[in-house]
This record gives structure tokens, C-alpha cells and sequence, in this order.
């Protein structure tokens, strides 16, 4: 209890507009330092704005996925399926980030529908028994005309099925430790090319939100920069009221915390008033017109008031074995990228790099709420969003529980359809400029890795190169050549297409590759110094057990830590992967002096053997 206290009273200092962290630092704070990090909590009313402002973020990158799946479906037509679509996506996208900051990597990420996906499905609704027929998915002109909706659920069945097969066994891959086993192998020429590639490989999808109207989108990118750059130091005086002091006024650092959030409104009250004096083109086959604030005010007409999605809706899911190989490659890309989106939001919350059991329980949880997406038939599975992510190093606001509101508000939205609906409408342009700017940083992000490893070394210029190109390379040839995979194999060719058309997936597996198979030296390949925490000014520090303890759970890791049988347990907190019998390891074989539980090894037949000595004495 004294322990909240204490949490209070400091939450208590912040709200008033963090003037005591200026002070301190004589109001030259540093850039670097994070305003709330990943186990703060923020007062409840900004909680509620941050988390406002991630949820906008989600909502603007997973809005496209209805709509692509409507057309899959073959139901392209039917508003009332689209809405439907829409509230599962932002139902499925809270519930996923509240069970992934809760229960599996506990870091600040922002799960939402997965895009990687799509291409699998593709490939399965190409088959003859699943191929739209004409005029399939057109709404009746006439009431006496009819249409059946079992159709585009046949085949949402299919999906389903396909799905929830490929996410058990993603479970199954974090809850046996094989995602933690890769920590043993992994280090910054893997984690850079991979992370850098997921920015990369969306550049076409945030394009193809910014190609409506450029000016809007680039006004928006604008914006954030100045506020979150050169206005981040500014306060804004705001009338508050506290107890202690009644009504007065106090500063409060909104660009610096708000900078997304201000920026869409700014940009959206703009798109309002020129489509008001129809400045902005009113005919709909223009690709500015989705600039308008109206051009997508149909979906808030269709979205129902309440709709709480239920397990099997449509009907029980059916399986086949192509559906379940290619939803698995799928699925092994998301797990890759999830890695290097784990890794990437340590780094920009300046925490501890994730544990083997923190690793285990992010992969787990997040099969599990692919899973449930799979039941309910969202039509998709879930993952990490990575421009969420980049979003920390502009507010600076890493805490968890901003996380955890920005789920909550995404299952509000997506059982009260109208309101998931208001937040859908904002126009693409600006979710264009917000998704710029976001997956730019986290290119970033993947480039500064690199600082951890010797970059004047031919060997690691060689494993980057190589990383980076073939990883842009390969995923390229495949889109203009699919043909060209024919192993005669159907399945085969579908696992090949979607696992090397991942970008991220074939830039980090052959840095992966490179890097353990080319000799270099452990401070070469940076990974003694990978392994260490990044402190608020930049400076890197070995992580303390205390600072590892956001990765537990609350109360009950001290239950946990009674039963001995746990440390065997690849989900448990006090999961240990290098338990090792001394008994049965020779006394001559060489450890690596970068293995910690080696070097206690050792210190500990030492320890045993100068206690002997001194017994004999």
C-alpha cells in the first residue's frame, strides 16, 4: 500500500503539467528521456487522451482490412457486412493489446489486424470452389430479388478454420520456448535489417494512403515534426484545479505530449472546411475526393449501435490442409516481425531488451488472441503494429497503461459500432501523414541498432548489405514473378511466396544466417553490448534484476518463484534456459565468457573448490 502511495504522489506531481521535471532539469530536459515509462501510470483524465491517440493510430492502419476482405468474400457490395468486418477488426485489435500488455510481453504495444495474411487468403479464394461468380456480392435491385448470405460465409468458414490451426500453432512455438531459444542467436545484424524492413515494405501501403492528396498528408507530417521537435518545449497555460491551491492556472507541455492527436485535428478541421466550400473535388471517382470528411460517412449510417461479437456467428469453421500452410506462413512471417517489434519498443521505452520468457509470452498470447479472432471470424489474425511503436519516441510516453486504455477504447469501439465508426471516417490522407511519419521512425529505430556492433568491420558492412538488399530484392522478384515458383507443389509454392515475399522475414533470416555462420568476435557483432540497456541520456548500463521485473507478473510472481517446477516452464517468469546439471558438464569444457550463466557456473566451482581447500586447512 505504501508503494501505490508513493506511485500517487508522483502521478500527482506530473499532472500538473510536469513543471517539477522541468525544474530540476533547468528546463532543459533531455530529449532523450522518456516522460512516462513503461511501468508508470499517467492521471486518469491524460490516460485517456494518450491512449485516444494510440487507438487513432491503430484504428487509421487497420481500417483497410474490412474493406479488403469484403471484396475477398465476395461481398464487396454489403454495407452491412463491411460494418460487421469493421467492428470485429477494432474488437479483436483491444482485446489483443490488452491480453499482449497484461498477460504476454507486457510492453507498450498496440496489437491490430495483420496484413500478412492477406496474401494467403488470396491465394485460397482463387480456388474454384471459393471463386466469386458474377454478380455475386451485388445487392439486389429489386426486393423480389434475392441473395444468399451463406455464400461469402462458406467462405469466411474457411478462413476461420485456416486460422485458428496456424495460431495454435503459434501457441505452441512460444509456449514450448522456441521464440526465447532464438535469443541465443539473435543480435543486432539480425534485429537491424529486420525492424528497418518492416518500415521499408509498408512504404507502398502508406503511399497508397498519401497518393489522395499529398499536400494534406505532407501538412500533417509537418505538423507532428514542429510539435513534437521544436514546440516540445513550450507550455501551454490551461485553467486547472486541485485542492490544495482551488482554480488557478498551470502549464501544461501539450505539443509535447499530443502531437498526433493535435495534428489530426488541426489537419481534419481543414479537410472539414474544404469540403464545406468544395474546395476539395466532389466527385467520387477523383483521388482526392477521399480528402473529404464525407466520402466515407456511409460507413458510420451502417455500423450498428451495439454488436458484441460471438464465437462461430457464421457458422462452424471448416479445415483443409492448403488453408492451414498457407496461413502458417503467414504466421511464421508475423512471428518475425513481432521479434523485431518487441526488440524496437524496448529500445525507443529505454527498458530492459525482452527475457526468454517475456519473448516466449509475447509469441503465446499472441497466437492465443489470433485464435479468438479466428472463433468470433474477424477474417484475420492479430499482430504487433509497428507505427504504434514509433509513436513512443515522439510523445515519449512508453507506460503501459496508456497501452492498455488504447485497448479498452478499441473494444468500445468495436461493440458500439457508431463510435468505432467516427474514429473510421477520418479522412486517408491524414491517416497517411500519421503512418509516415510513424513507420519512418521505426526505420530509424532498426538503423540505430547498429550502433552496437563495429560498423567500420568489412564482415559486419558485408551481413548489412547483403541483409538489406536481398531483402528488398527477393520480395520484389516474387510480386512480379509468381509464376516463377513451381516447385509442383500448390502448397509449397504458396509457403514460399508468402514466407520470401515477407520483407522483413528474408532480410532478418539472412542476417541471421550471415551472422553465425561468418566468424567475428563477440564485441564485433556488438552482442555483449546488445544485451545492455539504453539509460534516459543515451549511455548503456547492465539491466539490474529489479529493472527485469516489469516483465513479471503483479502479485502473483512471488507465487511463482515457491514452486521450483515453474523455472522449467518456458512462460513462466521465472522461466530459467540455462538450467544445467554441474554433474554432468565436464570440468574442461570452454564457456563463453559472454554467457552469464556459464560465468556463474564457473564462480560457483570456485567458490566450492577454495571452501574445500580451506576445510583441509
Amino acid at each position: 500500500m505504501d508503494e501505490e502511495g508513493n506511485d500517487t504522489n508522483e502521478n500527482e506531481t506530473k499532472t500538473t503539467g510536469l513543471e517539477g521535471n522541468r525544474t530540476k532539469s533547468g528546463n532543459e530536459r533531455d530529449s532523450n528521456k522518456m516522460i512516462y515509462g513503461v511501468e508508470d501510470v499517467p492521471p486518469y483524465h491524460m490516460t485517456f487522451f494518450f491512449g485516444l491517440q494510440q487507438a487513432v493510430m491503430c484504428i487509421g492502419g487497420s481500417l483497410s482490412l474490412p474493406f479488403i476482405l469484403s471484396q475477398l468474400l465476395c461481398a464487396g457490395d454489403q454495407d452491412d457486412v463491411r460494418a460487421m468486418l469493421l467492428s470485429l477488426t477494432l474488437f479483436m485489435s483491444g482485446l489483443a493489446t490488452v491480453i499482449q500488455c497484461f498477460l504476454g510481453v507486457r510492453l507498450p504495444i498496440i496489437q491490430g489486424g495483420s496484413h500478412t495474411f492477406v496474401p494467403p487468403i488470396v491465394a485460397m479464394m482463387t480456388l474454384d470452389q471459393f471463386r466469386c461468380q458474377p454478380g455475386e456480392g451485388v445487392i439486389p435491385a429489386s426486393e423480389n430479388t434475392t441473395y444468399s448470405k451463406d455464400d461469402w460465409m462458406l467462405r469466411m468458414r474457411e478462413i476461420q478454420g485456416s486460422i485458428i490451426l496456424a495460431s495454435i500453432t503459434q501457441v505452441l512455438v512460444g509456449t514450448l520456448g522456441l521464440a526465447g531459444f532464438l535469443l541465443n542467436y539473435i543480435g543486432p545484424l539480425t534485429i537491424a535489417p529486420a525492424i528497418s524492413l518492416i518500415g521499408l515494405s509498408l512504404a507502398e501501403i502508406v503511399s497508397n494512403f498519401c497518393e489522395p492528396h499529398w499536400g494534406i498528408s505532407l501538412g500533417t507530417v509537418f505538423l507532428i515534426i514542429i510539435f513534437s521537435t521544436i514546440l516540445n518545449k513550450v507550455n501551454v497555460p490551461i485553467p486547472a484545479y486541485t485542492k490544495r491551491h482551488g482554480c488557478h492556472m498551470t502549464s501544461f507541455p501539450l505539443f509535447q505530449l499530443l502531437p498526433i492527436a493535435l495534428s489530426v485535428g488541426i489537419v481534419w478541421t481543414l479537410c472539414f472546411v474544404l469540403t464545406e466550400t468544395n474546395v476539395l473535388p466532389t466527385n467520387s471517382s477523383v483521388p482526392a475526393y477521399a480528402a473529404r470528411t464525407d466520402s466515407k460517412l456511409s460507413v458510420v449510417s451502417n455500423a450498428p449501435w451495439f454488436d458484441f461479437p460471438l464465437p462461430f456467428e457464421f457458422g462452424l469453421p471448416t479445415f483443409s490442409a492448403a488453408g492451414y500452410v498457407g496461413m502458417l506462413s503467414a504466421t511464421i512471417s508475423s512471428i518475425m516481425e513481432s521479434i523485431g517489434d518487441y526488440f524496437a519498443a524496448a529500445r525507443l521505452s529505454h527498458a530492459p531488451l525482452p527475457p526468454a520468457h517475456a519473448l516466449n509470452r509475447g509469441i503465446a498470447f499472441e497466437g492465443m488472441s489470433s485464435i479468438i479472432s479466428g472463433l468470433v471470424g474477424a477474417g484475420h489474425a492479430t499482430t504487433s503494429y509497428s507505427n504504434n511503436i514509433g509513436v513512443i519516441a515522439i510523445t515519449k510516453i512508453a507506460s503501459r497503461a496508456v497501452f492498455i486504455t488504447a485497448g479498452v477504447i478499441m473494444i468500445v469501439c468495436g461493440t458500439v459500432g457508431k463510435v468505432g465508426a467516427v474514429l473510421a471516417i477520418i479522412p486517408n490522407p491524414i491517416i497517411g501523414g500519421t503512418l509516415l511519419i510513424g513507420l519512418a521512425l521505426v526505420v530509424s529505430v532498426g538503423v540505430s541498432v547498429l550502433s552496437y556492433c563495429d560498423m567500420s568491420s568489412m564482415r559486419n558492412i558485408t551481413i548489412l548489405g547483403m541483409a538489406m538488399l536481398v531483402g528488398l530484392m527477393i520480395p520484389q522478384w516474387l510480386a512480379d514473378n509468381p509464376e516463377k515458383v513451381d516447385t509442383g507443389s500448390t502448397d509449397l509454392d504458396q509457403v514460399i511466396r508468402v514466407l520470401f515475399g515477407t520483407a522483413s522475414f528474408t532480410g532478418g533470416i539472412i542476417g541471421f544466417l550471415l551472422d553465425n555462420i561468418i566468424p567475428g568476435t563477440i564485441e564485433e557483432r556488438g552482442i555483449e553490448r546488445w544485451k545492455c540497456k539504453t539509460s534516459d541520456t543515451g549511455e548503456l548500463t547492465q539491466c539490474s534484476e529489479e529493472e527485469l521485473k516489469l516483465y513479471e507478473y503483479p502479485v502473483v510472481t512471488r507465487y511463482i518463484r515457491k514452486i521450483n517446477m515453474c523455472s522449467y516452464f518456458p512462460l513462466s517468469p521465472t522461466f530459467n534456459k540455462n538450467i544445467d546439471c554441474k554433474c554432468c558438464v565436464r570440468k574442461d569444457r570452454k564457456y563463453s565468457l559472454s554467457d552469464p550463466s556459464m560465468e556463474a557456473f564457473e564462480h560457483s566451482v570456485t567458490i566450492s573448490e577454495d571452501s574445500s581447500k580451506h576445510a583441509q586447512n
